[in-house]
């Protein structure tokens, strides 16, 4: 990343006019297109530099999707479960950890009252 320092230093020097000089359209021009060709040659550096890191992480999902996949299929129906019992996360607090490994979540005193229900529209007491 230090390399491209002093480039971008030089690309700015280079399309910054003089003070002194007026500047006709062409040079302006000239000047949109050095900073047109500086850009590019940014993003293709940058692009250069993040290919390793890109092609790793490719690698890593490409292990690991099989277990995502597996994961997803285990856990997805106990998840989708677990928020059929809930209704709005926000109207619980903050969970509390007992130092047995319990974990409680309390409803909001403010929440509004909720009463699960079944599939069938009855509601379970």
């Amino acid at each position: 990343m230090k390399q491209f320092i002093p480039v971008i230093l030089s690309i700015g020097l280079l399309s910054t006019p003089a003070a002194a000089q007026e500047q006709s359209e062409t040079d302006l021009d000239e000047g949109l297109s050095l900073m047109e060709e500086g850009a590019r040659l940014l993003m293709r550096g940058l692009m250069t530099e993040m290919e390793p890191a890109i092609e790793g992480l490719r690698d890593t999902f490409d292990e690991m999707g099989p277990a995502f996949a597996e994961f997803a299929q285990t856990v997805g129906p106990a998840f989708a479960e677990l928020l059929d019992q809930v209704d709005d996360l926000r109207n619980y607090e903050a969970p509390e950890f007992l130092p047995n490994g319990d974990i409680i979540l309390r409803r909001s005193p403010d929440a509004p009252i909720w009463m699960p229900q079944d599939e069938s529209g009855e509601i379970e007491l």
